[in-house]
Order: C-alpha cells, then structure tokens, then sequence
C-alpha cells in the first residue's frame, strides 16, 4: 500500500510545484566523476540539489504533462553485472568486475544495495539497459518516508548515476535531454519539482564562457 501510494500522489501532482522561499534553489544537476578509470565513458551523477539537513527526496517520476527523459548523444554504458538500478551494484563483485562501478542506473541516495530500499513501478527499462536513452510518461523510482536513504547529505541527495560512452565532460555535449520530476520533503513540507532540467540552458552557458574570459582577463 505504500509504495502504490507514493507513486499515485507523485502522479496526481504533477501540475504542482511547491517552492516558494527557500525551496526555489531546489534543482538538479549532472555532477561529472570523471573519466572512467575502466575506459568505460565519462562518469555523471544526478543529483537533487539546493537541500537542507532534514530535507529529502522519495520519488523521481515523469507523467503525461511532464516526461521523464534521461538521454545521452552516444549512449549509456551498461555493465553486463549490473542492472537498471543501484540494487544490481553488489560490492562484493567490485574487486572482480570493477567497471561495475561505473554502471548506469537510477537511485534515491544509495549507491550500490546494502540497505537499499529502492523501488521501481511503471518504468520499461529495456531500451535503457541496452545503452539507450531512459523515459517514461508514467512511471517512478521510490522509497518510502521511512527510509534513510532519501535523506539530503551535504545539500544533496543522488538519484541516478550514468556514464555516457564517449563523454568529454561536458553536459550540454554528453547530453541530449535529462528532465525529470521529484517529489520529496523540503523546509518540512511536501515539495514537488515538476520537470526540472539538469542540462544548463544557452543563456547559462554563454554567462559562463563571459566569466571566463573576465576571470583570464583579470589573471594577465
């Protein structure tokens, strides 16, 4: 009944979103890792952030009026030991298949599946399991309120990792589309980001290259 529960508000909220004051910072973003160490790709997390201590997120979902689509512009590398999410990352095979590590998958805070209390519902995942791009119209990972894992660490709470085959590090070059939803607790309320885009916007990355050339300008 819980986990029905949580998906069905997360769904039925869809046209909603609740941030006002301090959760107007909440967003999400694709954090690089780096180059894989096993020639893998370049490595990315996403992650919620702009969170407090006591804040947290239970749900990422898509729905008809916002579709959740994770997209890279070569592919997803995808461990033949692994799986859609992090309840196939098994530490104990880490040492014996390391590029395990670097697997593709979606989460709530976990990242491999001691203690992981992930769920999944409404979600085909074949495509995405074979390299290719993830989304869904109705559909979500989960975890309950009472699990620990959806709870905010240092501002931030991951919910899905994704080394993109080829990756040069750059977000906007990597990615073709990363939107999705999520639905969480923020300044002890119900917060609910409705289709919140992780790949920054023209505008932003032309602000950036200015402060750049400010910043090397300022250094001669």
């Amino acid at each position: 009944m819980k986990n029905t529960s949580i998906f069905a508000l997360a769904a039925g909220m869809g046209s909603l979103v609740f941030a006002t004051g301090a959760t107007a910072d909440v967003s999400v973003a694709l954090v690089s890792q780096g180059d894989s160490a096993y020639g893998v790709g370049h490595v990315y997390q996403l992650v919620v952030t702009g969170l407090s201590d006591g804040d947290r997120i239970d749900a990422v979902y898509g729905n008809a009026e916002a579709v959740l689509n994770i997209e890279a512009t070569s592919s997803f590398y995808q461990s033949m030991f692994g799986n859609e999410s992090s309840l196939g990352v098994n530490p104990a095979l880490l040492a014996v298949f390391p590029s395990l590590a670097d697997d593709s998958f979606v989460t709530i805070g976990s990242m491999n599946n001691v203690g992981n209390n992930l769920n999944t519902i409404g979600i085909d995942f074949s495509g995405f399991e074979g390299g290719g791009g993830l989304a869904t119209d109705n559909g979500s990972w989960f975890v309950t309120p009472d699990d620990a894992q959806g709870a905010a660490v240092d501002g931030q709470v991951v919910i899905g990792q994704f080394t993109v085959v080829g990756g040069s590090g750059v977000v906007a070059d990597d990615f073709a589309s990363a939107i999705v939803s999520v639905q969480g607790t923020v300044d002890g309320s119900l917060y609910n980001g409705v289709g919140l885009n992780a790949i920054p916007a023209p505008g932003a990355l032309a602000l950036l290259g200015v402060a750049g050339l400010v910043s090397r300008r300022r250094r001669k």
